[in-house]
């Protein structure tokens, strides 16, 4: 006999018991984005491959390393999305939806990245991206800040996560600060590790993000960029700092704090946690202003962030209680031949008049006995029971299958009435 296939190694099914939580999360995330005014935007999973080297960088871990590339038939380089921030600004350039105007756009789904599978971090994870365009001020840095502190708040793990904050300056100031940080690193060269070493000369800025421990204290010692920020990256950083102050938002001030990818200037932020080992960021986002322009646009200001809904969910996991709600509210026996024709007609006519109800109808026959399990193990707070006698009289049993109380007949009107309190 042949093996059973199997999931793609770091591409994982999310199952029916394990899907009320995600709904359960993205019911808030759509609430919340929505009392800020964002709109969704869908965009495609494939793109083609130039743009993600034009905008995320050649020498960077995402492109050398992680990317899922492959030649189509027509002989086209395409590359699944390993972020949705290219993907986004392809879209809202070649439908001309900058110019002249300012936007706030999220939106949702699959990216792609070959590396190592670990807790939280898959080759094919879910994303949630927010990004905005337009807006130069450190207002609507500040807006972004408030949404994800909103979210923290309504899936109860405020306490579990921390924000920090970071300038990555203009271009031109970083270019100085590179200069620097090369020479303290060469100088310093032996307490490198290969990575490090072979970051010195395409991306030095990530060496400031090593999770190595035995290189903490020739980073720690480092020429910190904040110390090459002119006047204007300092009044935009200083202008967040004080509206969060204002706001009662706590953060630190991490100076090491750098992205990944080159696009980004200014503000950077992180949203970190202790509770998921050494995987600790939640959230993380910032200012690129330059990459419209990088990608053929005119130069605009765009800041967003991202999150990957994996990390968030083990996150949210860590609570106590997690209000998710039922799969299944009510569930219907039916025994007979009469109650099974009955039945079918009243479940349709409870969802015409309850339509929020979740109502499960046994189908397949079976006993009394084997209904009322699969009543019991539906999850389902009441069984609605019909049997011959009740079809001919017009009534239905209901048995509550959580809790306390008492089985009790009622007139299917009644019964209608009983499933409408419970439903509100």
């Amino acid at each position: 006999m042949a093996n059973n296939i199997q999931a793609i190694r770091g591409m994982h099914d999310v199952l029916p018991d394990q899907t009320p939580l995600w709904q359960y999360a993205e019911h808030i995330i759509r609430d919340v984005l929505g009392a800020y005014g964002y709109s969704e935007i869908r965009l495609p999973i494939l793109e083609k491959t130039e743009l993600f080297k034009r905008s995320i960088g050649e020498v960077t871990d995402i492109v050398e390393k992680e990317m899922y590339t492959f030649e189509d038939r027509n002989g086209d380089s395409l590359t699944l999305r390993p972020e949705g921030t290219a993907g986004c600004l392809r879209a809202c350039l070649e439908h001309g939806l900058l110019h002249n105007q300012v936007h706030r756009l999220w939106y949702y789904g699959p990216m792609y990245r070959h590396e190592r599978p670990q807790k939280g971090r898959y080759r094919q994870f879910i994303q949630l991206g927010v990004e905005t365009y337009g807006m130069e001020g450190p207002d609507i840095d500040a807006e972004l800040i408030l949404i994800m502190e909103r979210l923290w708040k309504r899936l109860g793990i405020r306490d579990k996560v921390r924000l920090q904050l970071n300038s990555l300056g203009t271009i031109e100031e970083r270019l100085a600060y590179r200069e620097t940080l090369v020479s303290y690193f060469q100088a310093n060269i032996t307490a490198l590790d290969e990575d490090s070493i072979r970051r010195l000369s395409s991306n030095p800025l990530r060496i400031l993000d090593t999770k190595n421990p035995a290189m903490q204290q020739v980073v720690s010692n480092a020429p910190a960029l904040m110390d090459f920020l002119g006047a204007e990256s300092l009044q935009h950083f200083n202008g967040l700092t004080t509206t969060l102050d204002s706001l009662g938002i706590s953060y630190e001030i991490n100076t090491r704090l750098v992205r990944g990818l080159d696009y980004y200037s200014k503000t950077v932020f992180e949203w970190v946690t202790d509770e998921l080992g050494s995987q600790g960021t939640v959230c993380a986002g910032g200012r690129y202003d330059g990459l419209i322009g990088q990608l053929g646009g005119k130069p605009n200001f765009a800041v967003g962030f991202a999150m990957g809904i994996e990390r968030l969910l083990a996150l949210v996991e860590t609570l106590d209680n997690i209000p998710v709600a039922r799969s299944v509210d009510v569930f219907m026996i039916r025994v007979g031949e009469a109650a099974e024709r009955e039945g079918l007609r009243f479940a349709e006519a409870i969802r015409d008049a309850v339509p929020t109800l979740k109502l499960q109808l046994n189908c397949g026959g079976g006993s009394f006995k084997s209904q009322f399990k699969k009543a019991d193990k539906s999850g389902a707070e009441y069984a609605i029971i019909i049997g011959d006698d009740e079809a001919s009289q017009g009534e239905v049993s209901i048995k509550p299958l959580r809790g306390v109380g008492e089985q009790q007949t009622l007139s299917q009107a009644l019964a209608m009435d009983f499933l409408q309190k419970f439903s509100s």
